[in-house]
């Protein structure tokens, strides 16, 4: 993938990663980057051209991939975390993590699969997590939907990959970002999580371990999963 030259949209891209991502691809030379949020408020990133978007509504998901016409990247960065377990939490709660991290991922990806392919294929970038292949109490519901969203990242794919379309899947531990404000562990500075994205990107990687959590947590998945969680917890 080229992104020098390239037209990107960013979802989320008010704070946080998603505003990291908007900065380093216009440094890259992107020729265009698209940035929304569900406000549409412009960003202090010069160059960037908002755009209004709410990922579960599918009509604003439909106006914005006719508004973008011209893409040839996209990032999928929006994403919610209420803390809610599958069990005990609210079942609403419960579906509204899966509604925006899986369902609202897919519109996305659903509308702006043919524009990739009008404009030569380009790539799709799915911001996911190392909660993709574990789980924690607190955490179900949100480590549900990354999961499902790992799994439809593997499915799209091989399902774009006819029109040439590369599909990068972002995997990272807890990033210095509001997004894990209530977290007291060690944090990735977002900088190094978009650093990290727009690098393997470059080199056609099918996916990206930001951190070493994330690649201890995927390496871990051979072992038995009673040792993962007793060391997990332990540690």
């Amino acid at each position: 993938m080229q992104i020098e030259g390239s037209v990107a949209l960013v979802t989320g891209s008010n704070r946080g990663i998603g505003r990291h991502y908007v900065e380093q691809l216009i440094e890259r030379g992107a020729a265009k980057v698209y940035a929304t949020s569900r406000n549409g408020r412009p960003i202090d990133v010069p160059g960037a051209v908002p755009l209004p978007l709410e990922i579960t509504d599918p009509g604003s998901v439909s106006a914005v991939a006719e508004a973008a016409a011209d893409v040839t990247l996209l990032v999928n960065n929006a994403g919610v975390d209420f803390h809610v377990d599958v069990v005990a939490g609210d079942l609403a709660t419960v579906r509204r993590e899966m509604e925006v991290n899986y369902f609202g991922t897919l519109s996305v990806v659903r509308a702006f699969a043919p524009v990739l392919a009008r404009n030569g294929g380009g790539a799709i970038v799915n911001v996911l997590s190392a909660l993709s292949w574990f789980s924690w109490p607190g955490e179900g519901a949100y480590a549900a939907a990354k999961a499902a969203a790992w799994s439809m990242t593997n499915s799209i794919r091989l399902e774009l990959a006819a029109q040439g379309t590369h599909v990068t899947g972002v995997h990272v531990g807890a990033v210095d970002t509001d997004f894990s404000a209530g977290y007291n562990g060690p944090k990735v500075d977002p900088a190094d999580v978009a650093r990290a994205t727009l690098d393997g990107l470059a080199s056609d990687a099918p996916e990206v371990l930001v951190d070493k959590w994330s690649a201890d947590i995927k390496a871990a998945l051979v072992r038995d999963p009673g040792d993962f969680y007793a060391q997990f917890s332990a540690a």
